[in-house]
């Protein structure tokens, strides 16, 4: 395959920027299959022996730099993540964009219990904080950014703008319970997943930051609660592998709909280049618009 100018980025421009790191790290490019495709296209190389990651835009890196770090950090605590797989220099930059290598994690399809979860989120919640700064966590940094650069409709991009706005005065005004300190960021049924030994390990470590310990709860409370996703049992296997069930604080409620406009304001990205998203973000933003239902909400 030859490599082509690209004037967005796109499945095929993140294959042609993944082959070119390749090239830098002397990893044998054969067998890329794509997994997803978000602020990151993530594949599998080799029948999954690796997985990539590569940036969407150039101002990625710092993130990815950082992301780099805490797996670094986390292997030296002896933690269960996502490890690095290769010793060349990481992240490599190709024409601007960040691309890492990781070790694969069996199938890549294969999940915690949510247990599990709660007990890995339990212990990374206790472990020292790095050496190195992690950023505040700023939960609307980088909603109007992404919602100028998406592909939408103008009612929709001025909608969740007025929308994050009101979300940030109510949540500039919260009072959190749990004590403050290293957060995944992104932490939820998707990115912990087990080995080929059948242990669990969490990926996607580029959303570390400082923040309250509430946030990283959130998402299994919510896909509970609001989707479905996690049945009953399974929410209550997760309160008791953590410990504290975050939708009994005072600011779940505000939390779930900052949470809810972030993962709408993502999917936004996709809309432009691919159909189903753009049909699922119309259906989202009706429900944000009208108060109703999120059980219709499919995951993405």
């Amino acid at each position: 395959m030859t490599t082509r100018e690209h004037t967005e980025f796109d499945a095929a421009a993140a294959e042609d920027i993944l082959r070119k790191a390749c090239g830098v790290v002397h990893v044998d490019p054969d067998g890329i299959e794509m997994l997803r495709f978000g602020d990151h296209a993530v594949f599998r190389i080799d029948g999954g022996r690796i997985v990539s990651r590569v940036g969407r835009s150039p101002d990625r890196l710092p993130s990815v730099r950082r992301e780099v770090a805490v797996a670094r950090w986390l292997a030296a605590e002896g933690y269960p993540a996502a490890r690095l797989a290769t010793q060349a220099e990481q992240p490599v930059a190709v024409d601007g964009h960040p691309v890492t290598f990781w070790e694969g994690l069996a199938d890549g399809d294969t999940y915690a219990s949510t247990r599990e979860m709660g007990e890995l989120l339990r212990q990374l919640h206790e472990l020292d904080p790095p050496t190195f700064p992690l950023p505040e966590l700023r939960p609307f940094d980088k909603v109007e950014q992404r919602l100028q650069r998406a592909v939408i409709p103008e009612g929709i991009r001025t909608y969740l703008i007025s929308l994050a706005n009101e979300l940030a005065a109510e949540y500039d005004h919260l009072q959190f319970a749990l004590p403050t300190g290293p957060l995944h960021g992104d932490f939820n049924i998707g990115n912990v997943l087990r080995n080929d030994a059948g242990a669990p390990k969490v990926i996607d470590l580029d959303g570390f930051v400082n923040g309250p310990r509430e946030w990283d709860l959130m998402q299994t409370a919510m896909y509970y609660d609001s989707f479905g996703w996690h049945t009953e049992a399974e929410y209550a296997n997760f309160v008791e592998g953590y410990g504290f069930d975050v939708r009994e604080w005072s600011g779940y409620t505000v939390v779930r709909s900052v949470r809810e406009l972030l993962m709408v304001a993502w999917l936004s990205q996709n809309a432009g280049t691919n159909p189903r998203a753009a049909e699922e973000l119309a259906k989202r933003v009706e429900s944000l618009r009208s108060g109703s239902s999120r059980r219709d909400w499919a995951p993405f």
